[in-house]
């Protein structure tokens, strides 16, 4: 069964201290209306808290494939409660990628893939030797969801 996270927590909490995001700007401080998903949790933002937005870069290093782009992260420290599919993973269809353990993707597996099917295609490309993870990002947007390892 693949193992879905987020955003490591250490990450969200060195923003959350004034660290610069992966454009060198600090994060931008709102407060929810309630839709914005969290990447570190991986839960809903309650209407009403405080969240921040900034761009996230969810690679070790800089290189072609490190895609970089927005996502929501609470304000306040939080962490994940569990490692199977999120329930902030509402849209009909996702984008999986799979990179390899340098970092880069593997041509011929980015795929739209329908929700109920993200689970089955993050386990067939986890199977291969040459597969170290999976992204799923916005089928729509391209934004980063989570990230989906071997359990």
């Amino acid at each position: 069964m693949p193992k879905f996270s987020g955003m490591p927590t250490h990450h969200a909490d060195a923003f959350r201290e004034g660290g610069l995001d992966a454009y060198g700007n600090p994060p931008e401080r709102q407060i929810s209306d309630g839709s914005a998903p969290c990447r570190c949790c991986l839960k809903m933002i309650p209407e009403g808290a405080p969240m921040l937005i900034l761009a996230y870069r969810p690679f070790d290093a800089i290189h072609a494939y490190a895609e970089t782009g927005p996502v929501f992260i609470c304000a306040d420290h939080c962490a994940p409660d569990g490692t199977a599919l999120p329930k902030v993973i509402v849209s009909p269809d996702y984008l999986l990628k799979a990179h390899s353990a340098d970092e880069r993707v593997i041509y011929g597996t980015g795929q739209i893939t329908p929700r109920d099917a993200v689970e089955s295609y993050a386990a067939t490309l986890l199977a291969r030797d040459d597969v170290a993870f999976v992204d799923l990002r916005s089928a729509r947007n391209n934004c980063w969801q989570v990230r989906i390892t071997r359990d």
